[in-house]
């Protein structure tokens, strides 16, 4: 049975990650003098632990906090070569809006980002966006999107389905667009589980 949010949650809830930033909005962790970019999480990346393993060094001191892009929804559009399961796109909707975490990151983290979303291979691409945190706008913010995207949503597995979730609820997306995301994914792995028995009947 799938839980309802008056359930027990069937994730780790965890204390939000507050970034600090200064009274003039020039978040701690990065130099002065060092180039930073806007970086809008939407999947995996959305856990600051879990970025540690791509960039080598604590990704919690660049988070700026959770954030909104509108235009868009959420789709497994994307066959992960290295996890062989869906991994999550934003497509173009104007109807939908996306929660997020928003970064900002030293240009540093750019090239070891990008090998992370395979843009080399043609995995996803740079879009540049606009997206809302705490009522201010935020222009020129990096995302990925796919390149060659799935005709059909494609099930997570288990790991990018708990990391997704530890992602959302400790940089403090809403409660209601967290169970959203449980719930979506869960749905995806039990229609994947039917099929791979109907395959196997």
């Amino acid at each position: 049975m799938t839980p309802s949010p008056s359930s027990p949650s069937p994730f780790p809830w965890h204390t939000p990650v507050m970034p600090r930033s200064n009274s003039g909005g020039v978040q701690f962790g990065v130099a002065d003098s060092e180039p930073t970019f806007y970086y809008f999480a939407y999947g995996s990346c959305m856990c600051p632990v879990d970025l540690k393993r791509t960039f080598g060094e604590s990704a919690h001191t660049y988070v700026i906090g959770p954030a909104t892009l509108k235009g868009y929804r959420l789709g497994f559009y994307r066959r992960s070569l290295r996890r062989n399961c869906g991994a999550l796109d934003v497509v173009k909707d104007p109807h939908r809006v996306v929660e997020g975490v928003l970064y900002q990151l030293p240009w540093r983290f750019s090239e070891p980002l990008d090998e992370r979303e395979e843009v080399p291979n043609g995995g996803y691409r740079h879009e540049t966006i606009e997206v809302h945190h705490r009522g201010k706008v935020y222009a020129n913010v990096r995302t990925y999107v796919v390149v060659d995207k799935l005709a059909e949503e494609l099930a997570p597995n288990d790991w990018y389905f708990n990391v997704v979730m530890r992602g959302a609820v400790t940089c403090g997306l809403s409660e209601h667009y967290c169970w959203q995301l449980f719930h979506h994914m869960h749905q995806l792995q039990q229609r994947h589980g039917q099929s791979q028995c109907l395959r196997s009947a």
